[in-house]
């Protein structure tokens, strides 16, 4: 990923918290058939040097042969993301030099991927995915909701995958490379045109506005 110092985030923390709060990964590999991506709900565990994904996959997707090559694979998380108007820097109406930007936040993570048939193991990630997107609820939904033999046979339909992390880069490209006034004109620009409170809350907290 092309990583410009102003938009670098190297923190790990930053890194997996920004991966729990959008856990759907775009799952990418290259083999024999060429590049293939398929977008697969992750849960992240602080193990290793960088983490491990956990996630499951259709028996029948054929990206599942590539997954079991043993070759490298790169899964990317996407979160807020917005078009920044030129209109909104107060360099326009100084020097007319400037040009429209897309602001997004990115982490891209790298690792070998590991094929889980066995049942316990992927009964258990089952059980920790539902639970990670349930457990606000009032009343949560378990697995054990289901009819045991409707489950056990969903279950023969997929299979584990495993992701030990040996590389992780994020992405905040949010107007830090501007001047403070022009920052604090996209924030403005985007929390009142576009009615993005998001983006507009981390341009404002990432570029010292706050």
């Amino acid at each position: 990923m092309y990583l410009p110092s102003a938009f670098r985030e190297d923190s790990l923390d930053v890194q997996h918290d920004f991966i729990r709060a959008h856990p759907l990964g775009v799952l990418t590999t290259a083999g024999q058939g060429g590049l293939m991506a398929n977008h697969i709900p992750c849960l992240l565990y602080p193990e290793g040097p960088c983490g491990v994904l956990r996630l499951h996959v259709a028996r029948a997707n054929p990206q599942l042969a590539e997954l079991a090559s043993g070759r490298e694979c790169l899964v990317v998380f996407h979160g807020p993301q917005a078009y920044v108007s030129p209109s909104w820097y107060p360099t326009k109406a100084e020097t007319h030099k400037v040009v429209p930007t897309w602001n997004f936040v990115a982490v891209h993570a790298w690792g070998v991927p590991a094929v889980q048939d066995d049942p316990a193991w992927l009964r258990a990630q089952l059980d920790a995915l539902t639970d990670s997107q349930e457990k606000a609820r009032a009343q949560p939904w378990r697995v054990d909701d289901a009819p045991a033999d409707f489950i056990a046979a969903q279950m023969r339909a997929i299979v584990g995958v495993e992701i030990r992390l040996s590389r992780i880069e994020g992405k905040w490209k949010v107007s830090q490379n501007r001047t403070a006034a022009d920052r604090r004109g996209v924030a403005e620009g985007l929390a009142n045109e576009q009615g993005d409170a998001v983006m507009a809350g981390l341009v404002a907290r990432r570029g010292g506005l706050e």
